[in-house]
């Protein structure tokens, strides 16, 4: 939305036997991810429950602007990502098959979210904004729904890089083959598909007016346009309206 993150309210409930060292380890993971925006866990509650639960609300300060919301997007504007696409999903799926180690098993394991490029969109008068936690094509949706406008994705802008295109070939040997009814898929295909619909990489994805010029992190992905037919993202010429455009929480 825009903000400067400023601190963490952290709520940690656990069974009387969980391990001491499992809760300094998390305080210190919550505390290295703190130090990398300049804030801190100021505040939260314990209690006892019979699994580990965990609630954390971030705190931020957007500086006297108003926040930049999903509802914002108009046509005409550019839209844009700041950080990876697709890294997280291809570390997933790397670590399904068995490997343990890697920048893309990293990316999985340890996302490193772009938090300045969020101050930096609103700064450059961003006027929608989500990151990609549950996949491109279903947070875009997102925006789609909430402004009223039909998002049109440029494919050229969204070639897999090679690294992505390598491990979902490692993969394709490692099981020997990948395919889905009636429709093999290359490596590439499957590449495309992280890029598109992975989600966890927590990138930035943003929509700004026609004109902007954006800092180099930002690249430009495509365009939004007027509702029509109705709103929703548009891939090469094909409407995204339907499942498996990403993750789905409320999914039976």
């Amino acid at each position: 939305m825009g903000a400067t993150p400023t601190a963490l309210l952290v709520a940690l409930a656990a069974p009387p036997d969980l391990p001491v060292g499992w809760a300094r380890e998390l305080a210190q993971g919550l505390a290295a991810e703190c130090a990398r925006t300049g804030a801190s866990v100021i505040g939260g509650d314990t209690a006892r429950a019979d699994s580990v639960l965990l609630a954390v609300t971030g705190l931020g300060d957007l500086g006297g602007r108003a926040p930049v919301l999903r509802s914002g997007a108009a046509p005409g504007d550019l839209v844009a990502v700041a950080g990876p696409l697709g890294h997280a999903a291809a570390g997933l799926a790397l670590l399904t098959a068995g490997v343990s180690t890697g920048p893309l098993v990293t990316a999985q394991l340890r996302p490193a979210p772009p938090y300045e490029a969020g101050p930096e969109a609103a700064a450059l008068g961003a006027t929608a904004m989500i990151d990609v936690s549950d996949g491109l094509l279903a947070d875009l949706g997102h925006v789609a729904d909430a402004s009223g406008v039909q998002i049109r994705l440029d494919p050229s802008a969204l070639v897999p890089e090679e690294r992505l295109t390598a491990a979902a070939r490692d993969l394709s040997e490692r099981t020997g083959s990948m395919s889905r009814p009636a429709s093999p898929l290359t490596p590439a295909d499957v590449a495309r598909d992280w890029v598109l619909t992975g989600g966890e990489d927590h990138s930035l994805v943003a929509t700004f007016p026609a004109g902007t010029a954006l800092p180099p992190r930002w690249r430009v992905i495509g365009a939004v346009a007027a509702a029509d037919p109705g709103p929703g993202v548009v891939v090469d010429g094909q409407p995204m309206t339907s499942g498996g455009l990403g993750w789905d929480h409320f999914a039976s």
